[in-house]
């Protein structure tokens, strides 16, 4: 058993950071679409934070990171930090402590950090690989949504843990179940990372200096899945990886008369790259 001493002190850090002024939780509801079942939609209560908003570049939070949100340091080259715009408590990001581009390829040291942090909480990883797969910062992050051992990572996984039976998905990913053996919680990461790159024709750092399309990740200790994208935004939705867990955020900007029409599988059929 795993024994989350990360994510107590995420929690601790959580408590301090917040009477600082230094994490802004978001306040949010969840929304009665039983059409949208099992994706879990919450709206937005408050202002559409920066990170969300359209339009011209952004600075780089994390270079230097915000000292009150860091919750570890990650030897010998990552600090793990706590989500400033959370909407789940103890969000937390795995950045590199020297620049890094989101939008280059995710390298062994970063899936070793992953590996020392999910020795000791594990839970939803998630990774936006650049803008239009809906990453809000420049600098390399990967993102863990912390679980409980036999909790469910996300809405979704009990899809994936079937293979989706039943459902034929109309754009291009690639997925394993592959449940994690080893004590760090992922020796088999990088090699799949690497297999499902050539898989969607993202290219091979062999070869390419940079990833050649947008993609999202998901994993947990069960399966590991990547999508390839093209673009960020549905229906006034902002969709990142976690739309394809299964979760939404709806802002003032999104259609949900439209989710309600056509549903949330549409949405993440409008925004990946198709079948090919």
């Amino acid at each position: 058993m795993r024994a989350e001493r990360h994510w107590q002190r995420a929690r601790d850090v959580s408590e301090r950071a917040r009477r600082e002024g230094a994490l802004i939780p978001l306040d949010t509801r969840i929304l009665p679409i039983p059409s949208a079942d099992p994706f879990l939609v919450r709206q937005l209560l408050t202002a559409t934070p920066r990170h969300l908003r359209q339009g011209g570049p952004k600075p780089n939070p994390f270079l230097p990171w915000d000292v009150p949100l860091q919750v570890d340091l990650l030897e010998p080259g990552h600090v793990l930090l706590l989500n400033k715009y959370p909407v789940q408590e103890a969000h937390l990001l795995v950045i590199t402590r020297e620049w890094r581009p989101q939008a280059g390829w995710i390298e062994a040291s970063d899936w070793q950090a992953v590996s020392a942090v999910s020795q000791d909480t594990g839970g939803l990883w998630f990774f936006n690989s650049g803008a239009r797969s809906g990453a809000s910062q420049p600098h390399r992050h990967l993102q863990l949504l912390p679980r409980r051992a036999g909790e469910r990572s996300c809405p979704l996984a009990p899809l994936f843990l079937a293979q989706l039976t039943g459902r034929e998905l109309p754009w291009n990913w690639a997925y394993h179940i592959s449940p994690r053996t080893d004590p760090g919680g992922g020796s088999d990461l990088e090699d799949l990372y690497l297999r499902h790159s050539c898989a969607l024709g993202l290219g091979d750092p062999a070869r390419d200096p940079h990833p050649l399309h947008p993609y999202n990740l998901l994993f947990d200790d069960q399966w590991f899945m990547t999508v390839r994208r093209l673009h960020e935004h549905g229906a006034g939705f902002s969709v990142n990886a976690l739309g394809f867990a299964g979760f939404l955020l709806s802002t003032e900007r999104s259609d949900l008369g439209w989710l309600e029409r056509h549903g949330p599988w549409a949405l993440l059929e409008s925004v990946a790259a198709p079948t090919l």
